[in-house]
């Protein structure tokens, strides 16, 4: 299948428990990693972005599953310039105790080396056991196209390296018209994959569904068209999506075209609500057999 490898967002979801896409007798935390990847070659790992992973976790993902298997890890929200919870930073990070959310400038330099330290440190059984394909890096709306933001992102390359630092915009300016050539560009000239994306339209956070490989890496996520939930907090609300058979088939031409292009490609469905992703992996995969 050109070295695509397609797959989810989650595999842990409530809803997708609750769905029934994991069989009677699939309960336990192991057993259902195992029984995912007897479905699917890679996951994207989305709870790392709300919390720091831990060594142990990542240590017990990379001996539940196949030597082939691969993980991409979403980056901790601190770290791409998300608010945070305090309570999902360590307990010696000290934190003024009457905020919600924290963000990386209310923090030290020495504070915020700890933080990057811990995140990457947990990830190392994953590396050493060659299942980290990719960290994703996914900026927030409020991180437009400039010097300064360029900057940190190939700051976010360089702490990670050699993994791959995979990065998803949120803010158009990277992806109008005047900007695009400049965006994937910069990204190719660094060898930085840029993250494909499939998302509603018509909105300040929108990219447009612009395929291009910048690396040895494509990674492309499907967000689904949730339109009217878009900007809801809720995110069950806003993923709950189920992809038709008409718009698989229409990617599945594209999605062979990008791979032509580059020596690996992630395909990831992240319209994580009750077992649509899986449902919408499972037929793309079949697709991209047949093309």
């Amino acid at each position: 299948m050109r070295n695509i490898l397609v797959g989810t967002a989650s595999w842990t979801d409530k809803s997708l428990v609750q769905s029934g896409w994991y069989p009677p007798g699939v309960s336990s935390a192991e057993d259902r990693l195992r029984y995912y990847a007897a479905h699917f070659p890679v996951v994207e790992v989305d709870s790392t972005y709300y919390f720091l992973p831990t060594y142990e976790n990542a240590q017990r993902w990379a001996q539940r599953t196949p030597p082939s298997f691969t993980f991409n890890i979403k980056a901790f929200s601190l770290l791409t310039g998300h608010p945070t919870k305090p309570a999902a930073l360590p307990k010696d990070v000290p934190v003024a105790t009457e905020k919600k959310n924290v963000y990386l400038k209310d923090f030290p330099g020495e504070v915020i080396e700890r933080i990057w330290a811990a995140f990457l440190d947990a990830l190392v059984p994953l590396a050493d056991g060659s299942k980290l394909g990719g960290i994703l890096f996914q900026f927030p709306p409020w991180f437009p196209i400039s010097k300064k933001n360029k900057h940190y992102i190939l700051e976010c390359a360089d702490r990670v390296a050699p993994i791959k630092a995979c990065i998803e915009f949120r803010h158009n300016s990277w992806m109008t018209n005047d900007n695009q050539a400049e965006t994937l560009d910069f990204l190719t000239g660094h060898g930085l994959p840029y993250v494909c994306v499939d998302m509603p339209q018509g909105f300040s956070s929108s990219i447009p569904p612009v395929l291009a490989a910048t690396s040895d890496l494509a990674v492309m996520r499907f967000h689904g068209h949730n339109d009217d939930e878009w900007e809801s907090k809720s995110v069950q609300r806003r993923f709950a999506y189920l992809y038709s058979e008409e718009e698989l088939k229409s990617w599945a031409p594209r999605i062979v075209r990008l791979a032509s292009q580059t020596q690996t490609t992630h395909i990831l469905m992240n319209n994580c609500y009750r077992d649509y992703a899986q449902r919408n992996a499972a037929r793309i995969a079949e697709l991209l057999v047949t093309d």
